[in-house]
């Protein structure tokens, strides 16, 4: 079941004690994974980068769809930007909720996915009354999208604070960031009306379920939290997360 919306993937409440797995760690592993597995290791279709590691981490090759661990062997699991990709979206998440006791998920939101499409993306997902839904992609979306990737993911991130204080204020406006205990509650490609609204014109009440109106007041007092995860994150990165090695060069890494 849904336990909450995190800020960021940063942000997660692990234990130091806490076994972690991560699932499709790709190019930008999280720093708190013990064990890190991928399914294509000598393809970058499906990410923006080869694989990378952090030097205390393991990384087995495991298709998320048949994860070679015992029920429950990880206390948490994360998944960041994978889900869109998976070919069976209902056994990858039971396989998330059998060999973990509680995760992460994070995928584009449906205004991400207008922003910076990806042809590898087969799914989009929105969450509704704590649930996450799937669409088949292909179903709703043209092939002929803009990408703004460039844009959003990396010039504006890179050079302009007040994006990145909206970023981390409304990050459910370009994410969705689900965490999970127990069991994840899902639907695929349900066909009522009241699911698939959210692919015809937005009005102000849609809008609001997505992100909700606050006060000015309460609006100006979320940019100190924001301000906040944005310092942290530079000062984990230059201080405590270390140095990425590419996985083809591991053998090589400093002892």
């Amino acid at each position: 079941m849904k336990k909450s919306n995190p800020i960021n993937r940063y942000s997660l409440k692990i234990n130091k004690n806490e076994k972690v797995l991560e699932v499709g760690g790709g190019h930008c592993p999280h720093p708190r994974a013990n064990v890190v597995v991928d399914k294509f290791v000598d393809s970058d279709y499906h990410r923006s980068d080869q694989i990378y590691l952090y030097k205390r981490q393991k990384f087995l090759q495991a298709d998320g769809e048949n994860l070679p661990f015992q029920n429950k062997e990880f206390d948490y699991i994360i998944c960041n930007q994978v889900l869109e990709h998976v070919e069976d979206p209902e056994t990858f998440l039971e396989e998330l909720a059998r060999v973990g006791k509680r995760g992460y998920i994070e995928t584009p939101s449906i205004i991400g996915e207008h922003l910076h499409p990806k042809k590898s993306h087969r799914w989009i997902v929105i969450e509704i009354d704590n649930k996450l839904v799937l669409f088949d992609k292909s179903s709703f979306f043209s092939n002929k999208s803009s990408d703004f990737g460039p844009l959003f993911l990396t010039y504006l991130l890179k050079h302009s604070i007040a994006y990145k204080l909206l970023d981390k204020q409304y990050p459910q406006i370009r994410r969705v960031q689900y965490e999970w205990e127990d069991s994840i509650e899902y639907l695929i490609n349900p066909t009522e009306e009241y699911f698939t609204k959210y692919f015809n014109p937005w009005d102000e009440n849609l809008i609001n379920s997505i992100i909700p109106v606050q006060s000015k007041w309460k609006d100006l007092y979320g940019l100190i939290p924001a301000f906040y995860e944005i310092a942290k994150f530079q000062v984990n990165k230059m201080f405590f997360y270390g140095k990425k090695y590419p996985l083809n060069t591991l053998k090589n890494r400093p002892s």
